[in-house]
């Protein structure tokens, strides 16, 4: 019996060498082919970097285009209003939060759920900062203490950092997820330098959360990060943990140019990664774009 299997994988393989293709190696997926019929060409272009399917953000000249808002288990809305995607958003001053510009853009009201209890609120747009994609909402109720910004020293190349926040509401836990990695570049995508390339790992609805250090401090905000699919089918190869976070020096200029003044804190000796999650859920809430 085994010697008819031999066999007939021989002639399978032969058959294909016939017809001029060549067999993929193992473990790895032949790369993809262009409309034309000959293999994609390599290069990272921009719309490499476009929003998964269904996502409502835009990509910006000379920069990622934002990672994708999420989709939302609370789907159904009221008032004649129905959600179309989430995000995540932080306290950064009493009755005020931060999160990206593309998860409140074009949005009719912004529902918060905030970590106590599960209340949820409404918030308003207070400013915006397209360039920076950053948006500061106003919301009045309590929503939790403001997350302190490191004021010093500079983030480094491979110092650890944690994220925080609602990727994939609906499919995953419906709590906050905390992820793990590290600061890989202290730019973004062609040398862009208002933001960070990280390694921790960011899905859709992770946009607009805290990312800090290992000592509870924001050191940037998540924003975006690269369509490994598309990147596979130009390159044949699959991009791994390559996500951006728009700085937190960015976030201290566009809050303060708003009339808000967070609180700054050096930061000292490192906590646990579970540590900085107990920091940052009381004052991390989990964002509804309603229309």
């Amino acid at each position: 019996m085994r010697s008819w299997t031999v066999l007939l994988a021989a002639c399978t393989l032969l058959a294909t060498l016939a017809q001029g293709q060549k067999p993929p190696p193992l473990g790895v997926e032949p790369a993809p082919m262009g409309p034309s019929g000959k293999p994609a060409p390599s290069g990272i272009r921009p719309e490499m970097l476009q929003p998964q399917p269904g996502s409502r953000a835009t990509a910006l000249p000379g920069k990622p285009p934002p990672l994708p808002p999420g989709g939302g288990p609370f789907g159904g809305g009221d008032a004649g209003r129905r959600q179309v995607s989430s995000g995540t958003g932080f306290v950064v001053a009493p009755g005020r939060l931060l999160t990206n510009h593309h998860v409140a853009a074009g949005c009719t009201e912004m529902r918060v759920r905030t970590a106590a209890g599960g209340t949820e609120l409404v918030a308003t747009v207070a400013a915006q900062d397209e360039r920076r994609d950053l948006a500061l909402l106003n919301i009045r109720g309590e929503v939790g203490p403001p997350l302190t910004f490191r004021g010093g020293p500079e983030p480094r190349r491979g110092e650890g950092v944690v994220t925080y926040g609602f990727p994939l509401a609906g499919l995953l836990s419906s709590g906050p997820t905390l992820t793990t990695g590290e600061i890989s570049a202290l730019a973004g995508l062609r040398d862009n330098p208002r933001q960070f390339q990280i390694s921790a790992p960011v899905q859709p609805g992770n946009s607009g959360g805290p990312l800090l250090d290992m000592q509870g401090h924001v050191v940037g905000v998540v924003v975006s990060k690269l369509n490994a699919q598309r990147i596979a089918q130009s390159t044949g190869d699959i991009p791994q943990n390559v996500n951006f976070a728009v700085k937190g020096t960015e976030a201290l200029e566009f809050l303060r140019r708003n009339g808000v003044e967070p609180r700054v804190s050096a930061s000292a000796g490192p906590r646990s990664a579970a540590e900085v999650g107990e920091l940052a859920h009381p004052s991390t809430v989990f964002l509804r774009c309603m229309r």
